[in-house]
């Protein structure tokens, strides 16, 4: 599987983060999908106004999604391995990510522990994805994600595609993950979605697009 490596040990040691932005899902099917991906050991952050929107938007109890990582780390243990960049981690995604705890990323405020992970992650120049579910964006929201992109993050809303045709939620869901994990350098045995692969063969095997709107003289 290509996928980034801890020099001590032979898996991927990768930090997730969810925070209380609507759009646990995300992180929820992240973790389940990574229950099947031997390689990669997973970490977890989850702030209480996360486990608040868990109860709110899943039938789910929280401490069943802690049952999804391997190793859990308290969001109000500032002395925790993950607050230390002595403690190895290939990469740290937080999805979703609220406006709230990207602000705070954005300008190192490191009161809990998913911020000051986050913190760790840049200056250690180690991959942070941020994947923040917000709309409309005002003035403020934009400026702090041009401030953590200029610090090394990548920057990830979960926007939906169409052009793999979803049939429900979940194929929308999957997509959106799928394409995180690409972020991450994380490649699945089997993707969740089907990837595009050029115009005229989306069109011939869906059948619904002439042949003629992708003639050569366009």
């Amino acid at each position: 599987m290509a996928i980034a490596a801890s020099a001590a040990i032979d898996l991927m040691r990768l930090l997730i983060g969810m925070s209380g932005a609507s759009g646990v899902i995300y992180g929820i099917r992240m973790l389940e999908v990574l229950q099947s991906v031997a390689s990669v050991e997973v970490h977890l952050i989850t702030t209480p106004a996360a486990r608040k929107t868990i109860r709110l938007e899943t039938d789910r109890d929280p401490r069943e999604i802690d049952g999804l990582a391997d190793v859990v780390h308290r969001f109000g243990d500032i002395a925790a391995a993950p607050a230390s960049g002595s403690f190895r981690i290939d990469a740290m995604a937080v999805v979703p990510c609220s406006m709230k705890t990207l602000s705070a990323i954005a300008h190192s405020l490191s009161d809990n522990l998913l911020v000051r992970a986050a913190d760790v992650a840049l200056k250690e120049r180690r991959p942070l994805l941020l994947a923040p579910r917000e709309t409309p964006l005002h003035l403020g929201h934009l400026r702090s994600m041009v401030a953590v992109a200029e610090l090394g993050a990548i920057v990830a809303p979960p926007m939906p595609a169409f052009y793999h045709r979803p049939a429900t939620i979940d194929d929308i869901v999957d997509q959106t993950v799928n394409r995180l994990f690409d972020q991450l350098g994380i490649q699945l045995e089997e993707d969740l979605f089907q990837r595009w692969r050029g115009g005229e063969v989306q069109a011939s095997e869906s059948g619904s697009i002439s042949a003629g709107l992708f003639d050569a003289a366009d």
